[in-house]
């Protein structure tokens, strides 16, 4: 005999069997219960939450000669009919493969003709969101007012794309995700019946894993029971078959990381690989470790959020106390973008390496964040009497730290050539970048315009992109920009009006922002290294005396 999935063999045969849905379950019964039953329902959600099994529940309670409590008897004609695929009561519809008008009209004359058993024709349609525009316009009429013997069940995981004119003529019940420890009861339950050996650390982390879904949850348990059939299911047996990394990994990475231990970073990444570790999965665990560290620190009462014992409670309050707020924040800002980027890189690791480099290098990134970390750190070496280290090479010419705005870190937040501060042809020292106080209205639209200059650039399109390459942005009086090109050639077309207008429209319907834009020519010899900021952020930034150029 064939081998059996386990979400297949165990799937809900009565609405007791379902879990984590009580809300739903409780009103389905109630109906039949009542007799006050609709003609049409939506059941929405995220994969393996039970719509499809409480929709099959229904069907046969509805049919069912003898109901108990609102759920089918499973001993009736109609409910062994139904359960083993038999009767004609019920239709089951894929609506990803049979999405068009025709299918629909199929329908549409088959509830013409009453049910020969049973009190009611139930028609399941699956994935409902993928029908066509005119499938779920023939859909309408029928949905609308069917025969008193028809039930439509409408399940979909993507709701908003259902036409309203459909949602407006549906009962609509939305599956919550089920929580961990649903699942890992349920996961309990299944692998005593079946006589497996578990651990339950490795059932908890199998049921996290499922990320709400019990059939996913079902999968990945059938996964790791083949890997290791006959022996005791051990959390490292988990964690090898799933490709995913223990919490004391976490751990020692990131105290590398607060001691900015580079090296140690890229080895502990390196040992993670050569173990076959699912990356991607890594760096979702990562930033959900760090969310806890957060949470400790941000959250009052946090431990009732976190679903862990009190020994690793313990622990991550020791790491909770290696690095303030803000860093914590600054961490899980690098790796949710590196989130992003990765889940379709071809060179996985070069990003996660290149993440820890920007975590325990702050200096080598140019953000806000990263500036206020740095100065933080110098400030802490002043108080202990630890001389600060002097800046890299290229660094000492802007003075080192950076206040936001300025044009390296714009810049080289968006891609754009930085210029050098010396003018062209200069030999010797550099020179101390100039510091110019704005309004702070000025000061603001002069940030948001430079810290997202490269994303407008690329949005606005090919046209003028290549034109506004190495240019620099920097006021020019009240709601006024000035857009500085370096060649003569990207003047000529970036200066347009045309193509200026196209820029103030696109800021104002981005950002709200009514900004008029002007445009120059680099001057030779000249330098764009003046730094914009006003009195008080410096003062608050820099903690020394300040002169104002005027």
């Amino acid at each position: 005999m064939s081998y059996t999935a386990l979400y297949r063999k165990w799937r809900p045969q009565t609405f007791g069997d379902v879990k984590g849905q009580d809300h739903i379950v409780t009103t389905l019964q109630n109906q039949i219960l009542s007799q006050r039953i609709g003609h049409a329902y939506l059941f929405c959600g995220t994969r393996g939450t039970g719509k499809t099994s409480v929709a099959k529940i229904f069907a046969r309670a509805v049919n069912c000669e003898h109901p108990v409590d609102g759920s089918p008897c499973g001993e009736c004609p109609s409910c062994k009919q139904i359960l083993a695929g038999t009767s004609l009561n019920v239709v089951e519809i894929d609506a990803a493969s049979n999405n068009g008008v025709e299918n629909i009209r199929e329908i549409r004359e088959q509830v013409q003709y009453p049910p020969t058993e049973g009190r009611f024709r139930v028609y399941i349609i699956d994935e409902v969101h993928m029908l066509s525009t005119g499938a779920f316009n023939a859909l309408l009429k029928t949905l609308e007012e069917p025969p008193s013997y028809v039930i439509f069940i409408l399940a979909t995981t993507e709701v908003h794309k259902i036409p309203i004119t459909v949602l407006s003529r549906c009962q609509r019940y939305d599956f919550r995700r089920i929580t961990v420890d649903t699942i890992a009861d349920r996961l309990k339950e299944l692998t005593d019946a079946e006589g497996m050996q578990v651990e339950e650390k490795a059932l908890r982390y199998v049921a996290k894993a499922g990320d709400g879904s019990m059939r996913d949850a079902l999968s990945l348990l059938d996964q790791c029971a083949a890997f290791h059939y006959g022996e005791m299911l051990t959390y490292e047996h988990v964690l090898d078959v799933l490709g995913a990394v223990d919490n004391s990994v976490f751990r020692e990475l990131f105290r590398a990381v607060v001691e900015q231990k580079t090296k140690d970073c890229i080895l502990k990444l390196e040992e993670m690989v050569i173990q076959g570790r699912e990356l991607s999965q890594f760096v979702a665990d990562f930033i959900w470790f760090l969310r806890n560290l957060l949470l400790l620190k941000t959250a009052e009462d946090a431990e009732e959020l976190l679903d862990m014992s009190e020994d690793n409670l313990k622990l991550l309050r020791e790491d909770a106390g290696l690095a303030d707020e803000n860093t914590l924040m600054r961490y899980i800002r690098v790796f949710s973008e590196l989130s992003s980027q990765i889940r379709f890189a071809s060179q996985k690791r070069v990003l996660i390496e290149l993440a820890f480099i920007k975590l325990t290098k702050p200096e080598m990134e140019q953000s806000l964040d990263a500036v206020l970390e740095r100065l933080n750190r110098l400030e802490r070496q002043v108080e202990e009497g630890i001389p600060a280290a002097p800046w890299p090479e290229g660094m000492a010419s802007s003075g080192g730290v950076l206040p936001q705005g300025s044009p390296e870190i714009s810049a080289a937040e968006n891609n754009s050539s930085v210029y050098r501060q010396e003018a062209p042809g200069s030999s010797g020292p550099a020179v101390e970048p100039r510091t110019v106080t704005l309004p702070k209205a000025q000061l603001e639209d002069l940030n948001l315009i430079r810290n997202e200059w490269g994303k407008i650039v690329r949005e606005m399109g090919m046209s003028i992109r290549p034109s506004f390459r190495e240019t620099v942005v920097e006021p020019a009086g009240e709601s006024c920009l000035c857009i500085v090109f370096n060649d003569s050639m990207n003047f000529g077309m970036g200066s347009r009006p045309s193509v200026l207008g196209d820029l103030e429209r696109y800021v104002e319907q981005t950002y709200g922002k009514s900004i008029y834009f002007k445009a120059r020519l680099r001057e030779s010899g000249e330098r764009l290294d003046t730094r914009y900021i006003t009195d008080e952020e410096l003062r608050e930034n820099i903690h020394m005396d300040i002169v104002i150029e005027d």
